[in-house]
């Protein structure tokens, strides 16, 4: 089946007629739970099956299941995980402790038919820096945030489940939520290596997300995500990322302008696909209108990334999640 380049949300449980009606006309690519559409591991199960049924087995599910403050799945019938800062702390073995981590939730999330997870978060906080990144970072130096996101990107990966990086080209010295309003950054440009690091170690994972962020220094006058010099000079170019690369939610309060008009700036940036996360049907449609056919190198790079992660899976070792989670469990003990 051909899709458009944009995945959805839906606002409960299960599929509304509407929902249904409007996702088997408007094909999206792909369709983004939240809390607000979990309750139990059968329930996730069906909604997911529902959502394949319409638009067949190659659709995708996504998922923000990063642990700590930003996990969908939850109990009482998922574990907690703990945020990524929690790894650094760990040691010796800390990369192992969040590649086993992110295996773990790969094994959850394959459950209940979600095959994409936007994790790792690979933004490097600065000092003084707004909170809504904080402990989802692994890090506060670009070296261990590379190499522990890797680290959790590869175990989702052996799980089957395709990893996001998110938020390129760096969310991290953001003084505002970008869910809130439109962050600006005026750092200088050499500065900004220090962002780029992480995602330029790991260009070579298969999917990223952009950030709604103003950097003064590349273009003063769009957010990456809607900003052809970061998305071509920067993430494309300096970067080196040729993945996958979808907007954070187009319905986030940073950015402004009509859905059609929000959705249609991104794809004139260069991005492959379109994200809006609210569940809002008239918004959705706006955005499904600007939404290009999925096709050329944004195809390419949907398959490029699925290959991945299969290849990743058939090569991964016997996993045994009884064992993994105790091993994770009495790594995080000693920090208590």
């Amino acid at each position: 089946m051909t899709f458009k380049a944009f995945i959805a949300g839906c606002a409960g449980l299960t599929l509304s007629p509407d929902e249904c009606a409007f996702f088997k006309e408007a094909r999206p690519w792909g369709l983004i739970l939240f809390r607000r559409n979990i309750d139990a591991p059968d329930q996730v199960r069906a909604l997911t099956e529902s959502f394949r049924d319409l638009l067949g087995a190659d659709a995708a599910v996504l998922i923000d299941q990063e642990g700590g403050r930003v996990q969908r799945l939850a109990a009482p019938h998922w574990p907690a995980y703990p945020p990524a800062a929690a790894f650094a702390r760990i040691g010796r073995d800390d990369a192992r402790a969040a590649a086993l981590g992110a295996r773990l939730i790969a094994e959850d999330l394959r459950a209940v038919g979600i095959d994409v997870d936007c994790l790792p978060v690979l933004d490097t906080p600065a000092a003084g820096a707004h909170q809504i990144i904080g402990d989802r970072a692994y890090a506060d130096n670009p070296a261990d945030v590379a190499r522990l996101g890797r680290a959790a990107a590869l175990g989702l990966m052996a799980g089957g489940v395709m990893p996001v990086m998110k938020h390129i080209p760096g969310h991290g010295r953001a003084l505002a939520d970008s869910h809130l309003e439109l962050p600006q950054v005026h750092a200088a440009r050499d500065e900004l290596e220090t962002d780029f690091a992480p995602f330029r170690a790991n260009a070579d994972l298969p999917a990223a997300m952009t950030a709604h962020v103003v950097y003064h220094a590349l273009d003063p006058l769009h957010p990456a995500t809607q900003s052809r010099a970061v998305i071509e000079e920067i993430v494309r170019g300096e970067i080196g990322f040729d993945g996958l690369l979808m907007t954070d939610d187009l319905s986030m309060h940073a950015l402004d302008g009509r859905f059609f008009e929000r959705a249609a700036r991104a794809f004139g940036a260069g991005v492959d696909l379109a994200l809006h996360c609210n569940g809002d049907l008239a918004e959705a449609g706006a955005v499904a209108q600007a939404s290009p056919l999925l096709a050329g190198k944004a195809l390419e790079r949907v398959e490029r990334a699925r290959a991945q992660v299969a290849a990743a899976r058939a090569q991964a070792e016997p996993f045994d999640s009884v064992e993994a989670r105790a091993e994770l469990v009495s790594a995080l003990a000693a920090l208590a």
